[in-house]
């Protein structure tokens, strides 16, 4: 399954695929008049440590804690490609999903319920927004083998 990776080497920390992601989650024709004096709130969050800046995003892991976790079934893996997504209409916000994910990409949204990276399954091209967006090509999409 295709998902996406950052190399860190190459992340520039501007935070672009943060706004592309918000966007992506928003819509509309124009991302300057969209964004304009709105706090974002993006499903991907870059992270700063030592001088080394990384995106964070769900890793839609094969046996994922946070679908183990959730009291309500909101979080399913799609069958079609393992894509974690959340039905926002069972979240109930117990966060304990938030709790179980190892990598910290579950997080409140501002309607009270979770959010979490989705691969932007809803967009005609495929690829996630932030991927797009990325200036420095520093986050991609694509398939790895695993080392065992």
């Amino acid at each position: 399954m295709k998902r996406v990776y950052v190399n860190e080497q190459w992340c520039l920390g501007c935070r672009l695929c943060e706004y592309y992601c918000a966007f992506a989650g928003i819509g509309g024709a124009d991302m300057a008049r969209t964004l304009k004096g709105v706090k974002i709130n993006p499903r991907i969050c870059v992270e700063e440590n030592n001088g080394i800046s990384f995106a964070v995003s769900c890793r839609h892991c094969e046996e994922p804690l946070c679908v183990k976790s959730c009291i309500t079934g909101a979080l399913t893996v799609n069958s079609d490609g393992g894509v974690i997504v959340v039905d926002k209409s069972r979240c109930v916000g117990c966060y304990t999903c938030i709790l179980s994910c190892p990598y910290g990409a579950v997080s409140p949204s501002d309607d009270g319920v979770i959010q979490k990276c989705e691969l932007c399954v809803k967009t005609v091209s495929g690829v996630p927004a932030c991927v797009q967006g990325c200036p420095n090509n520093a986050i991609v999409f694509e398939e790895r083998c695993v080392a065992l």
